[in-house]
């Protein structure tokens, strides 16, 4: 072999045959943001990402044929999520009531339409995961049959599930997944073969851009599971599970801006920046966002606005001359 020559490595036919079943589903929250000119938002959607949580039915209940046509909008290979109404699980969760069952029904049927992988239940964080809740999710659930589909529970409590053993034992016995966001430090309570991920991150509410390296972390997690759907809903859910799909297609992330330093930080801080703004003003509305840095980095703006002198600035030149006279970013 010569000098700098790649050594091609032959990995164990058991090693490749475990990566080829393994499934990564990328997407977002919902389409209806994805807008192509001359397109309905799904159609677009679908030639971009093979995979999307189906976010509106939290709120309101689709007709049976108004979801009919979201199947027939899509190739055959592409794969629904549901995220269940509300009333199964934020007024009161999992009750015994006649229109919380029918509810739940209604939403199986939505799922076999779309031949949905996962229904997804999400409880309100003012939820309390105790023993209560736990029979009622059992005796709720027992009362019906869901399967091939697969239930995902959100909870909302910090650790909850940790200490709430009956809430754990319940959610194992009926197979049930424990979705999670690992942008904001979570995994699952215990294992089992899919992993569902809900990403918003550690941003203010939905305003949040994962970085390079949080996203290459994310790709490992998913890579420990034999099916993992990573939904994005960030400001930049679009772009965000973009990247992603990009980095596991090619080993490299796609730069963000066309420019590169100062100039790429012109072009981030063009977009909604309101002026005049205190620096604090700036950091809590522009932090949140990714620039292009020297060396093929994204950089959190934060990084950049950490380095303003305190003051009020009137205008985007303003603040990218006081920047350059700290000389950075370069």
């Amino acid at each position: 072999m010569r000098d700098g020559q790649a050594k091609l490595v032959l990995l164990p036919p058991a090693i490749v045959l475990l990566r080829a079943m393994r499934q990564t589903f990328i997407g977002g929250g919902g389409w209806a943001y994805f807008r192509v000119p001359s397109l309905s938002p799904l159609k677009a959607y679908s030639r971009s990402f093979d995979y999307v949580e189906v976010n509106s039915t939290f709120y309101e209940m689709p007709s049976l044929q108004e979801v009919e046509g979201w199947r027939r909008a899509v190739p055959e290979s592409f794969h629904f999520s549901v995220r269940a109404h509300r009333s199964i699980t934020h007024a009161c969760p999992f009750d015994d009531s006649e229109a919380t069952h029918s509810s739940f029904l209604r939403m199986l049927e939505i799922c076999r339409i779309l031949r949905a992988d996962i229904l997804h239940l999400q409880l309100p964080p003012t939820a309390i995961p105790d023993q209560a809740l736990a029979r009622s999710l059992s005796d709720f659930l027992g009362a019906h049959e869901w399967r091939p589909i697969q239930l995902a529970l959100e909870t909302r409590v910090e650790a909850s599930l940790a200490s709430s053993p009956q809430l754990l034992e319940a959610m194992q016995e009926r197979g049930i997944i424990h979705s999670v966001d690992p942008l904001k430090g979570q995994v699952p309570a215990y294992y089992s073969d899919t992993l569902y991920a809900r990403l918003f991150g550690r941003g203010y509410h939905n305003l949040y851009q994962p970085t390079d390296d949080e996203l290459k972390s994310l790709d490992d997690l998913a890579s420990g599971f034999n099916r993992a759907f990573l939904t994005f809903h960030g400001a930049r859910m679009y772009s965000d599970a973009a990247r992603l799909k990009t980095y596991r297609a090619r080993g490299k992330f796609p730069s963000l801006t066309k420019a590169v330093g100062l100039d790429s930080l012109r072009e981030v801080l063009a977009e909604d920046t309101v002026f005049p703004s205190m620096k604090a003003e700036l950091s809590h509305s522009q932090g949140w966002k990714l620039y292009e840095a020297p060396g093929d980095k994204r950089v959190r703006v934060g990084e950049a606005l950490s380095l303003l002198p305190d003051g009020i600035y009137s205008s985007l030149d303003e603040v990218l001359k006081a920047l350059g006279e700290k000389g950075s970013p370069s």
